[in-house]
């Protein structure tokens, strides 16, 4: 430790670790100091430099530094497990950016090397701080909606993959590890204690043909509650971020500005419906209910800091708190990663916890 701060290093100086760095040095100084970072990019490096951040000339000598107590790897995916086994046999506790791994077996070499080393080694979950998260979390736990049967969570851009690494296949490319770890990571987090029965997937290719672009997942719990969880870069119209279906009423969340409503039932016994014209026909089982019958509520937005990630970590590291992001957390993502993957590229049904 650094005048009884902890000494921190960011591996990977792109975009994420341009943010890890920022947040260090401008918001968590009361806990820690930013002592440098590298990249193997040496324009990066000369960034870093520029903004009066410290860049080592290499991995080994930023590992060799005794002020460093806390790594956190920005790098490609493919590379996370090799940083990280190094700083942990370094001595450095470690904060891996997701996906912590390419695999399952990955990820159990790095969790066997933190136990060997006696080390904290964690992943950045950051998105398990998002308001929109936090406020679909809220009205299951405060049972707003009655019991819920059905969430949709997703996230639609037009652009396709990002012209880097990330559409690189061997590099861990694509968007189920990119944007769809975030959301599979928060779907297995509010929905706990229920168990996950089974995961039908579709995996898209709309603009690249060795990485996917995009899928679609539908997890089954244990007691009936669908999930579907989708990502798509090719949607010029999005739909919302959340659609939630409860028996007593419905809540959408159409942007990250939080535009959005809560809608209940007010009368259940006023079963009266006015037929409606729909098509050619008339209907009234599909009649929208009439005003007396339901009632229209704002959404109430969960506030957070992500900040609370690192001092979480901190906290942890002084003996005070047990660490959010957790070995067995991070063992069920990425079995359910691959049971996507099964599922996407076999088109069949995966059985998950029976």
């Amino acid at each position: 430790m650094v005048n009884n701060k902890f000494g921190c290093a960011v591996i990977g100086y792109g975009g994420m670790g341009g943010w890890h760095s920022k947040k260090i040095k401008e918001e968590l100084g009361e806990y820690a100091e930013l002592i440098g970072i590298y990249d193997i990019n040496p324009e990066r490096c000369a960034l870093a430099e520029e903004k009066g951040i410290h860049a080592y000339s290499s991995r080994e000598e930023l590992l060799a530094d005794e002020r460093i107590d806390l790594v956190t790897i920005a790098t490609p995916n493919d590379v996370h497990k090799e940083i990280a086994v190094a700083a942990l046999e370094a001595g450095k506790n470690v904060i891996s950016e997701k996906p912590v791994a390419m695999n399952s077996g990955e990820l159990e070499e790095m969790i066997a090397c933190a136990n060997r080393c006696g080390k904290l080694f964690t992943v950045h979950q950051n998105r398990r701080w998002d308001q929109d998260y936090l406020t679909v979390k809220k009205l299951m736990a405060d049972n707003t909606l009655g019991k819920i049967f059905r969430i949709e969570s997703r996230v639609h851009g037009s652009r396709g993959i990002p012209g880097d690494w990330r559409n690189q296949p061997e590099h861990g490319g694509g968007m189920l590890f990119d944007w769809g770890i975030h959301l599979l990571d928060q779907a297995l987090i509010m929905t706990q204690p229920r168990k996950l029965k089974s995961v039908y997937a579709e995996l898209t290719y709309v603009t690249n043909e060795k990485c996917d672009d995009g899928f679609r997942a539908t997890l089954i719990f244990d007691d009936g509650l669908s999930f579907l969880v989708e990502i798509a870069t090719s949607n010029f119209i999005e739909l919302p971020l959340w659609y939630v279906l409860g028996e007593n009423g419905s809540a959408v969340i159409e942007d990250w500005d939080f535009n959005g409503k809560i809608v209940k039932v007010s009368d259940w016994e006023n079963r009266d419906a006015v037929p409606i014209v729909a098509g050619a026909g008339i209907t009234k089982t599909m009649a929208p209910r009439t005003d007396d019958t339901i009632k229209t509520y704002p959404l109430e937005i969960e506030k957070s800091d992500w900040v609370e990630y690192y001092k979480n970590v901190f906290a942890h590291l002084n003996g005070k708190e047990d660490i959010i992001v957790t070995h067995n957390q991070q063992r069920r993502l990425m079995r359910l990663i691959e049971a996507i993957i099964e599922s996407g590229t076999e088109n069949k049904l995966v059985m998950f916890e029976e």
